[in-house]
């Protein structure tokens, strides 16, 4: 374990968008930055996610749930639109599918890879 705080700090504004490509599949319109990279897991478990107006993430499962801050715009999750400021904790298992009518910036932890279903 590092002792320097500063080993710890991401400066997400020293890192570029990088297109939303999973498994293969890029993302139209979701764009990504990575605020905490796992070693043991090789992925990014803190995330931040812009989404330009109109574009959508497909239906999917979070087998250990997610936690969601909406930063600047609003997003859509099963029919409930959440605003700048809201906050949204989805228990493991939930289901739903992510669009952006007038696009957001969204904070996401994701302790696992979510399950695209559709």
């Amino acid at each position: 374990m590092h002792t320097d705080i500063n080993h710890y700090i991401t400066r997400s504004i020293q890192q570029d968008w990088q297109p939303l490509v999973e498994k293969g599949i890029h993302y139209k319109g979701i764009f990504v930055k990575s605020l905490r990279y796992d070693e043991e897991s090789q992925r990014s478990k803190t995330i931040l996610l812009r989404f330009e107006p109109g574009a959508t993430y497909p239906y999917h499962n979070h087998p250990a749930g997610e936690e969601i801050f909406v930063l600047n715009g609003e997003a859509v999750l099963e029919h409930a639109t959440l605003a700048a400021g809201d906050y949204l904790y989805t228990p493991p298992g939930f289901k739903h599918s992510v669009s952006s009518p007038v696009g957001c910036t969204l904070l996401f932890v994701i302790p696992e890879e979510v399950e695209i279903l559709g």
